[in-house]
């Protein structure tokens, strides 16, 4: 398990890779659903804060996978059974899901969780026996991530299980883990390779959203409720997430990781971008509850569902792929439309006029990036109309 070359030519997403995201989008749909169950009965607060934690934790061991395999990807027997390992783990805390989000019980989520981790920890050892130059980096890893590991089983035994405090802390050291491994050296990794890694992932959360609207709008149907309003929320969030998707495929992220700091930043930066689409799916499963009068929320609670989630994606995609490639001018015109595209939520009118606003919102900001595309193309020195 020695490095791979970061300049290798046409290093693409390995199969094995694509497999993996499938299996974790299990966790990120489920996360989502009950993401949309809390909120529809009006539990905001505690919904969102439990869909955070939970999808750190399919976010984080994601993340740790691919950049491990950007760097030491060797496709042998044990880094396949091991990759299956993790993703049994993820299948296991989406087992747990449900509790944690409603009950406030992580046993299941961290003994999931747990198993993911100690996958990555044994990954790191094989490539500390083989890697002499990195084995003090990959040691670290394998010592840092099991080290965080025990701590987050004994949190199981705090009264309350150790309540948000503990939750934190941990988060800050799982966080830490990398920054505390990369100074005894570096490990290689492909931008090309990690930039599309990304965007896949991000690709597959967005799928997941017009699947949920799908569903929700044939369960409502079946149920003999308003097909009329139903469609206009299907075509709304179709053309949402077709926007969401437009914005994010404009920005060139293989051309962001140019040092390690940035690095950090796009991969940590992407938990908001992940987070917000697996929430905006959420978002149109409660604004099919509250249309067929299954939600208990006031109008704008449950527009906001759906449009909050979206502005946070199209803000975290300016400040992680677009900022400094589409002119100040339209950056701050990014910015306003997108906290536009949130605030319609508050508008005084009803859901069929406040969608229909939402989506032609976004739709400029479309026309804003893509014009602000061609504009930097022609300019001397640019690569972001490539």
């Amino acid at each position: 398990m020695t490095p791979r070359a970061p300049g290798e030519p046409h290093r693409v997403a390995s199969p094995l890779e694509l497999f993996f995201d499938l299996v974790f989008v299990v966790a990120v749909s489920l996360s989502s659903g009950e993401l949309h169950h809390g909120e529809a009965e009006g539990h905001i607060g505690l919904a969102v804060g439990s869909y955070l934690a939970v999808f750190f934790a399919v976010w984080w061991a994601w993340m740790n996978f691919t950049w491990f395999a950007s760097a030491f990807d060797t496709d042998d027997w044990a880094y396949r059974v091991l990759t299956v390992v993790q993703m049994a783990g993820a299948l296991v805390m989406a087992a747990g899901t449900p509790a944690a989000m409603n009950e406030s019980d992580w046993l299941v989520v961290t003994l999931g969780y747990v198993l993911m981790r100690l996958a990555m920890v044994a990954q790191w050892l094989r490539a500390a026996a083989a890697s002499p130059e990195l084995r003090a980096t990959a040691l670290r890893y394998a010592g840092g991530i099991a080290v965080v590991q025990v701590l987050w089983v004994l949190r199981l035994l705090l009264p309350d299980q150790g309540g948000l405090p503990a939750f934190l802390l941990l988060v800050v050291l799982e966080l830490a883990v990398p920054p505390f491994a990369e100074r005894a050296g570096r490990t290689p990794w492909h931008p090309h390779h990690i930039a599309e890694r990304y965007s896949l992932f991000t690709l597959i959360v967005l799928g997941e959203s017009i699947l949920a609207s799908t569903t929700a709008v044939v369960d409502a149907v079946s149920s003999g409720d308003r097909l009329g309003t139903l469609l206009l929320v299907a075509a709304c969030g179709l053309v949402l997430a077709a926007s969401m998707w437009w914005v994010y495929f404009a920005g060139d992220g293989a051309s962001r990781l140019t040092s390690h700091r940035r690095a950090i930043a796009l991969g940590y930066g992407h938990y908001v971008i992940l987070a917000a689409a697996g929430a905006f799916s959420a978002g149109v499963s409660v604004i099919v509850a509250y249309d067929t009068h299954a939600a208990d929320l006031a109008a704008a609670a449950a527009a906001a569902s759906l449009t909050v989630p979206v502005a946070v994606f199209f803000t975290a995609t300016w400040a992680l792929l677009l900022r400094g490639t589409v002119g100040r001018g339209r950056s701050a015109l990014v910015l306003v439309l997108s906290v536009a595209v949130g605030a319609s939520a508050l508008l005084p009118a009803s859901l069929p006029i406040t969608l229909p606003i939402a989506a032609a919102l976004a739709i400029a900001l479309v026309v804003v990036v893509e014009s602000g595309r061609g504009v930097a193309a022609v300019q001397p020195g640019s690569h972001t109309g490539a």
